[in-house]
């Protein structure tokens, strides 16, 4: 299966947690029908994306990026890649390669969805590139330490109640992730978290 179907199979069978994410994921999946090229960031103006919120075993801190051209704090994640087989994959090789965390445990199905426009990639400002970022939630284990990859200007841990930049998107996120946690548990391993969903 190539990652451009995956998205489709992945997004067509998701709930949604409430109307909003239901109709962001009914415009991905028009994308997807449209755009032969919706999961490359040559794609244009928008294109699929992939990120993770990752959290500490306890659900009580969260693993932020300072982005380097945003120069805020995000989740980490970024573009799909052609050697990416699915969207989770995608994600935690993301998460992975920007934070430096080997042992991370992902939940295979997303937990949000969140479009928005991207001045720093491309397009102009009548025509923005816009990210349909497909959001995912690992846990981190609790000896592994961190680092800081070329692509950010830090990367730390935050308390779930105090983030460094709690706009909604990011709160609803975090939200999102904490209450997945607490419903599963996330403990497949690394190795095996972009195939097997948990249940």
């Amino acid at each position: 299966m190539s990652l451009h179907a995956d998205a489709v199979a992945v997004l067509s069978t998701w709930s949604a947690p409430d109307a909003g994410q239901d109709e962001l994921r009914e415009r991905y999946l028009a994308h997807l029908h449209d755009c032969p090229e919706a999961m490359r960031r040559e794609g244009r103006p928008d294109h699929l994306t992939a990120s993770t919120l990752v959290l500490s075993a306890d659900g009580e801190r969260v693993l932020l990026t300072l982005h380097a051209k945003a120069r805020r704090w995000f989740q980490l994640g970024g573009h799909c890649e052609a050697g990416d087989p699915t969207l989770a994959a995608a994600a935690l090789r993301e998460a992975t390669e920007e934070s430096g965390l080997t042992g991370l445990r992902l939940d295979p199905v997303p937990v949000q969805l969140s479009a928005h426009a991207v001045p720093f990639c491309g397009g102009t400002p009548e025509r923005p590139v816009h990210h349909l970022d497909v959001r995912f939630v690992a846990v981190a284990t609790d000896d592994e330490q961190h680092a800081v990859s070329e692509e950010s200007l830090d990367v730390r841990w935050w308390p779930t109640d105090a983030l460094p930049d709690p706009e909604r998107d990011l709160v609803d996120l975090v939200r999102l992730a904490r209450a997945r946690l607490r419903a599963q548990s996330i403990s497949s391993p690394s190795s095996r978290a972009a195939d097997q969903p948990i249940r």
